[in-house]
């Protein structure tokens, strides 16, 4: 006899909040306006985090934000749980040629 299957149903995950990308999403305001978050627990394909421009490679636990208001699929991000928390202390990545100014 084999061992008896301890696995959620759906109806379960959808009663506790409990997503498929591993967590419950939550709602966070800022300065920067609403967004939902959810962790996203090893997803099986690269993405690229907007406040980095660094690759999330696959299996890689990260964090998935949309605007709360009018936000839907397209407007997904995947982010590296640090750059999310940064976001806002971060300056826009100015490109520079090599022998332009520094300042």
């Amino acid at each position: 006899m084999s061992p008896r299957k301890n696995r959620r149903t759906r109806d379960m995950q959808r009663e506790t909040g409990q997503s498929a990308f591993g967590g419950p999403q939550r709602t966070e305001e800022g300065p920067d306006g609403e967004w939902i978050v959810r962790p996203a627990v090893g997803a099986p394909k690269a993405y690229r985090c907007p406040g980095c421009d660094q690759e999330i490679p696959p299996g890689v636990g990260h964090v998935v934000a949309w605007p709360a208001e009018g936000g839907g699929p397209e407007d997904r991000r995947h982010w590296h749980r640090p750059c999310w928390d940064n976001r806002l202390r971060r300056m826009p990545n100015i490109q520079r040629s090599r022998r332009g100014p520094r300042y």
